[in-house]
């Protein structure tokens, strides 16, 4: 069962990266999205990502970082740059990038009360 990341209370931050994928190339993308998400996860600052992409292409990947220095470092690292490079290239027909602050969540989960 999949589930919502995982964060400490806020503030906090998030990258929203909202994606049309090309047609094709499924096996090289979801190769390259799943060592994306290792090495995300081995960067200081990392919090949590949630990922979901319709049938009809549009993707949206939200990761969560401590604070926007964190983004930034991910933003130029070094696999990540080639990732970002093949993307332009071959796997988006189009982006767009959103960096947020997260200033209050909300949850719910079946027998749980919502929490603040």
């Amino acid at each position: 069962m999949t589930q919502p990341a995982v964060t400490p209370p806020p503030p906090y931050f998030a990258a929203v990266f909202t994606s049309v994928r090309t047609p094709g190339d499924d096996a090289a993308y979801r190769a390259m999205a799943e060592r994306m998400e290792a090495l995300a996860r081995r960067q200081p600052g990392f919090l949590g990502v949630e990922s979901a992409r319709g049938t009809d292409g549009l993707g949206i990947t939200v990761s969560y970082w401590t604070d926007e220095s964190a983004i930034a470092a991910w933003r130029v690292q070094v696999e990540h740059l080639e990732a970002q490079r093949l993307g332009i290239e071959r796997w988006y027909e189009r982006y767009t990038l959103r960096v947020c602050k997260v200033e209050r969540t909300y949850h719910h989960a079946p027998g749980q009360r919502r929490t603040a």
